[in-house]
């Protein structure tokens, strides 16, 4: 039978969003190659993928139907339509991880991340942010990837996310890359040492010393019942 103690959360899962041109993945593949015990968890789209894209390491690509499929049949911890295309975040691969230690970082917009947090009360969120609506739409423009009806509409998508940055835990301006990505390991890192985290991954310390849990967060056993 499952202790308290060993019913919570012994990962920390991080959720970073940001509008699109902003400089979330580049920011996050650095961090994950600095850290190579932080994964990744890989999200499946409904969108054609961009030529420098890799099924099964950028996204895993499939098609409506399908992703509407996997989505009646529960397979999403968390979904949402952006721009007109789906995108969904396993369940399985997200309780595995945290049940198993290991940290855990998600990609994904506003709407997922909300969905997140009403799962799983530990969740760090991170919104990445550009330095101006003006410098995302020179990215997005740099990019070369969208017509400017496209780029348009990602502005309109993006102020609406910015509207929402307040939801999050932190707050990072991309200005400067080297900066950024200073910020958000050091709240990596920092989150390691939190005490409810500690707690959990020491168990045998924590009774020898008598420490309390502090404040119970939602255990991911709970998580995962509430959505089934």
């Amino acid at each position: 039978m499952m202790s308290g103690l060993e019913s919570l959360p012994k990962a920390s899962l991080f959720v970073v969003v940001a509008p699109s041109g902003a400089g979330k993945t580049t920011l996050v593949r650095a961090l994950l190659r600095s850290r190579p015990t932080l994964c990744l968890s890989i999200s499946t789209t409904t969108r054609l993928a961009r030529p420098a894209e890799r099924e099964g390491v950028d996204y895993y690509f499939v098609s409506r139907s399908r992703f509407e499929h996997m989505r009646d049949e529960g397979c999403f911890l968390e979904w949402a339509e952006v721009h007109g295309n789906y995108y969904g975040t396993s369940r399985a691969v997200v309780m595995a991880a945290l049940t198993g230690g290991n940290d855990l970082l998600l990609e994904i917009d506003c709407q997922g991340a909300a969905q997140v947090r009403s799962l799983f009360q530990d969740a760090i969120t991170i919104f990445v942010a550009p330095p101006s609506v003006d410098a995302l739409r020179e990215r997005l423009q740099g990019r070369a990837q969208d017509d400017p009806e496209t780029i348009e509409r990602r502005i309109r998508g993006a102020q609406g996310e910015l509207a929402r940055a307040h939801e999050a835990d932190y707050l990072i301006i991309n200005d400067d890359f080297d900066r950024a990505l200073r910020e958000l390991t050091l709240i990596v890192d920092t989150a390691a040492l939190r005490y409810r985290l500690r707690y959990a991954q020491s168990p045998a310390l924590a009774h020898a010393l008598r420490l309390q849990p502090g404040s119970t967060p939602i255990p991911y056993t709970s998580a995962q019942r509430r959505r089934d």
